[in-house]
């Protein structure tokens, strides 16, 4: 699939949000003030800012180019046989899938140690501990069964005082809770050893899919009087790329430029990409010496399956039906491009998706649900079930593969 299909299918999902945010009545609720448009000279792309230091876009082939060559020479040194990569999607409460698919899979004995990890959204959340191994999978196992997870979504809506359905407190606590300076030393001395964590949020103002290279972050924070701003940024990171959009409010990211008087608006990355294998821009790169693909692993923290159903004749069944349509067919072509990709490169690649009789609800944060998606998934990479090699034909079938 090219960037023009990619795109469409990008315009499509932004679309069906905007079409359930308008059914919810979230265009007269509570706003973030923000200067007018016409008043402040936004950045250009190109404007440097000190956050630049940290991050790149992912449709700009110079930073992308200038990560991936950084990349490259610390690499080198040490390279093995091709480059391990796991790429975590969004999914909500899902989540807990791919958490307990990744606790199963060290307790069967073959979790394989990633050179990159990429998170989108939830999988953002998950992504810091799939990437610091197995002796972190006590705290992944606590956060994902965690009962203070389930008031991410408890409270009144609170429609008239902010731009969502729900606060930010109750997540940005349970980030906190979990990423504190010892994760990003950890974190640190990882990326310092050639290795990578990236996650993805989406610049609304830009319209752009940012990628954040979080291991330069926490290395940045090892600098005697920078761990606390570092450490702010990181989780700052975290909670956009898990803000869905009218369900929990955006993050304002301030860029520190001189004379940019307008904030970043940050949201979900999963608005401009399901999971993150490679930058957009380089869907036909083809990599060579020290960056050579080897295995690649997608764990989507969702269904890709088609789940059939009798459609209620209203208007909020009727979009939500289709967003789930939509979203599903965008994981399919993200899929079938990263085929291509692999097979470009001579790489394997194995996706994990959940089950459609489990009846997975993304927003299904309470205990019992979260808990039995946890143990489904452990299961299943206990069993060395959960990942299967994918083709074109598997999944060009909405039905998925039999």
């Amino acid at each position: 699939m090219g960037p023009l299909q990619e795109t469409r299918m990008r315009r499509r999902r932004v679309a069906a949000w905007m079409m359930l945010a308008a059914t919810l009545g979230l265009a007269a609720c509570g706003s973030i003030s923000r200067p007018s448009a016409d008043l402040v000279e936004l950045s250009s792309p190109s404007a440097p800012t000190p956050l630049d230091a940290f991050r790149f876009i992912a449709t700009d082939p110079v930073g992308s180019e200038a990560f991936l060559e950084s990349w490259r020479v610390q690499r080198k040194p040490e390279a093995g046989d091709g480059v391990t990569v796991l790429a975590v999607s969004g999914g909500g409460a899902n989540g807990a899938f791919g958490a307990g698919l990744l606790v199963g899979w060290t307790e069967a004995g073959a979790r394989p140690v990633f050179d990159i990890v990429t998170g989108v959204s939830t999988g953002a959340l998950m992504a810091p501990f799939a990437y610091l191994g197995p002796e972190w999978d006590d705290e992944l196992t606590t956060a994902y069964t965690d009962p203070d997870a389930a008031r991410l979504t408890e409270g009144q809506w609170g429609l008239l005082r902010r731009p969502s359905l729900y606060s930010d407190r109750s997540l940005r606590a349970l980030v906190s809770k979990y990423v504190d300076g010892a994760m990003l030393a950890a974190i640190a001395a990882e990326h310092a050893a050639g290795r990578r964590l990236l996650v993805a949020t989406t610049n609304l103002d830009a319209q752009e899919e940012v990628i954040w290279d979080m291991g330069a972050i926490a290395l940045a924070g090892q600098a005697s009087g920078q761990e606390s701003a570092a450490l702010a940024l990181f989780r700052d990171v975290l909670v956009a790329s898990a803000s869905i959009p009218g369900v929990f409010p955006p993050v304002m990211m301030d860029t520190g430029a001189p004379g940019d008087e307008a904030a970043e608006m940050h949201v979900d990355g999963g608005v401009t990409t399901p999971f993150v294998l490679a930058p957009a821009t380089m869907s036909f790169w083809e990599p060579q010496g020290a960056l050579t693909p080897a295995d690649l692993y997608v764990i989507i923290n969702g269904e890709i399956e088609a789940r059939r159903t009798i459609t209620k004749g209203a208007t909020l069944p009727i979009l939500m039906r289709s967003f789930d349509t939509m979203s599903k067919a965008d994981l399919r072509a993200h899929l079938l491009a990263s085929v291509a990709f692999a097979e470009r490169n001579g790489a394997a690649l194995r996706y994990a998706a959940i089950p459609t009789e489990l009846g997975a609800d993304s927003l299904a944060f309470d205990t019992e649900s979260m808990g039995k998606l946890f143990e489904a998934g452990r299961a299943a990479g206990v069993a060395g079930t959960a990942f299967r090699e994918v083709s074109p034909e598997d999944i060009s079938d909405p039905a998925g593969p039999p």
